[in-house]
């Protein structure tokens, strides 16, 4: 099995610098996510220089680098930008596993009879990417990332509007036979983030293995298992795990159908007025043709702030649903992580479940019957319209902010409920 890693380091900053690319020539470093531990994200390589490193406490990167600028983040940018990447790396035939943005994995079996052989796909990779990309190929998926992250930069060949690499080289290809001896240099540091969601715990793993003396990934893979599980648990066992060469194959995505809905909101919209906004995603969001009469999995609330930067937090709901009033109280919560006013929101449902069932009740008597038949013709006549005349043709007024001098803002009209469960 051989699996390619398309890799573009620093890829938050990057995108949460924006237009203002002046920054990553200078220590920079992402501000710390709001209700997140207080460390810095992705750093500058003029950052790196003073010895800030990401997941840093932000005083000690701040006292090791007084210069340093903090850069908001922006998460909905860079899911955004790497959204259109991983798209376009399926258009060529690849599977994709990608778990943030930046870097992708794919396998590189099914790829070498579209694009002639293993170099043609890697091509293909760069290509597909459509920006400056690292790529590599190993037998594992975190030899991959590591051969993408050790391999030299591109530049711009002469005369040319395509990339070269330094020196000549290719990209870097990792064999089987080799993959130990490519390993065994490579300091453990390179675990930071590739042992599960808990970086923080990686981390610490990483800074304990460094205290003893394991500087690099030979040292960590010819422990005694035993030993390494006594002391470090399962963590310790999946980082020595690693380090040996193995690893699991990469899970490419399933069939990607995100539905999404925007709204701008008033200046100094808080409270009830921002729970409203979201009763109208909600009901946007449901009332969306694409959804076809689906369930709804998982949803992932954003917003634009208006002093600079994103925000987004993600919800995956136990059971599939349907229900507006379900899924605007399992969203309310969320609300309350907003660090600050919001220029607009955004609501989308990344995954989507099986078609929503009519939920019956047992009624207590015929007046239970007649109001159970009521609601699902009156959901039927919805739907048929909503079929014949566009999401648009049927609406109900919300109010919004009764008390407003403004009129506009005293109600909105919104998608009228087809009353599915």
């Amino acid at each position: 099995m051989e699996v390619i890693c398309a890799l573009v380091p620093r890829f938050s900053l990057i995108a949460a610098c924006g237009e203002r690319r002046e920054l990553l020539r200078q220590p920079a470093a992402l501000a710390p996510e709001p209700g997140a531990r207080g460390t810095v994200g992705e750093v500058s390589g003029a950052a790196e220089a003073h010895g800030v490193r990401a997941g840093m406490p932000l005083g000690e990167a701040l006292s090791r680098c007084p210069a340093l600028s903090l850069v908001p983040p922006d998460p909905g940018a860079a899911a955004e930008t790497w959204e259109g990447a991983v798209r376009r790396l399926e258009e060529i035939g690849a599977g994709v596993e990608s778990e943030r943005p930046g870097e992708a994995f794919l396998r590189a079996d099914g790829l070498r009879g579209i694009h002639r052989d293993l170099r043609g796909t890697l091509a293909a990779t760069r290509r597909a990417v459509a920006m400056p990309v690292r790529v590599a190929a190993a037998p594992t998926r975190f030899a991959a990332y590591a051969a993408a992250l050790t391999a030299p930069p591109r530049r711009r060949a002469r005369g040319s509007g395509r990339s070269a690499p330094l020196g000549g080289r290719h990209e870097p290809v990792v064999a089987a036979e080799g993959l130990r001896r490519f390993l065994s240099p490579i300091p453990v540091s390179i675990l930071a983030g590739r042992l599960g969601p808990d970086e923080h715990s990686a981390r610490r793993l990483v800074e304990a293995l460094e205290r003893l003396g394991l500087a690099d990934l030979g040292a960590l893979a010819g422990l005694p298992p035993g030993d390494v599980a006594d002391r470090f648990g399962p963590l310790g066992l999946r980082a020595q795990a690693l380090a040996g060469g193995h690893d699991d194959p990469p899970r490419p995505r399933g069939c990607h159908e995100e539905l999404a809905e925007a709204l701008v909101l008033p200046e100094a919209a808080a409270g009830e007025q921002l729970e409203r906004a979201l009763g109208l995603l909600v009901d946007r969001l449901l009332a969306s043709p694409q959804r076809r009469s689906r369930t709804v999995r998982s949803l992932r609330l954003g917003a634009l702030l208006s002093g600079g930067g994103s925000w987004s937090a993600a919800l995956a709901l136990r059971r599939p649903s349907a229900s507006p009033e379900i899924l605007r109280l399992a969203l309310a919560p969320k609300l309350a992580g907003l660090p600050g006013p919001a220029a607009s929101l955004t609501l989308s449902a990344p995954a989507l479940g099986p078609a929503a069932a009519d939920q019956l009740e047992l009624p207590a008597g015929a007046l239970g019957r007649e109001g159970e038949l009521r609601r699902r013709r009156l959901g039927e006549a919805v739907r048929q319209v909503r079929a014949a005349a566009g999401a648009g043709a049927l609406l109900k007024v919300l109010e919004v902010d009764g008390a407003s001098r403004v009129p506009e803002r005293r109600a909105m009209l919104t998608p009228f409920p087809d009353s599915r469960p």
